[in-house]
């Protein structure tokens, strides 16, 4: 899968996902400081499943409908260990639930899945 983590995402999790195959993009690497607004159109131009725990990203979404590239995935949850987030995201992946045009909520009892506004996808 193709990734922009945000400044916010663990680097040891982004360091395993890389191991892994997944091709991730880094916020923190790339454009520290960098505002929501051009990470959500980075994400956006680039086609990529956002991975924050900043939750900003569900107003730009859906109240003011910015683009939000394939996907985004906020975790409403404090991880125990970086190995935690990659476990969340290879279950989301195996699940299948990381489609085109989706909002995942991870907390610790469930993950919630909204669908994005059309136009707020790449």
């Amino acid at each position: 899968m193709t990734f922009l983590a945000d400044e916010n995402f663990p680097r040891p999790a982004l360091l395993v996902l890389r191991e892994a195959g997944n091709d991730v993009r880094s916020v923190a690497e790339d454009c520290p400081g960098s505002s929501d607004e051009y990470v959500a159109d980075l994400c956006a131009r680039d086609a990529r499943v956002l991975l924050t725990f900043d939750k900003d990203f569900g107003e730009l979404v859906f109240r003011r409908g910015l683009r939000a590239g394939l996907a985004i995935v906020l975790f409403r949850v404090v991880p125990e260990s970086p190995l935690e987030v990659v476990g969340i995201l290879r279950s989301l992946v195996e699940t299948d639930v990381l489609k085109a045009g989706v909002f995942c909520v991870i907390t610790r009892d469930r993950v919630r899945i909204r669908r994005l506004q059309p136009g707020s996808n790449s």
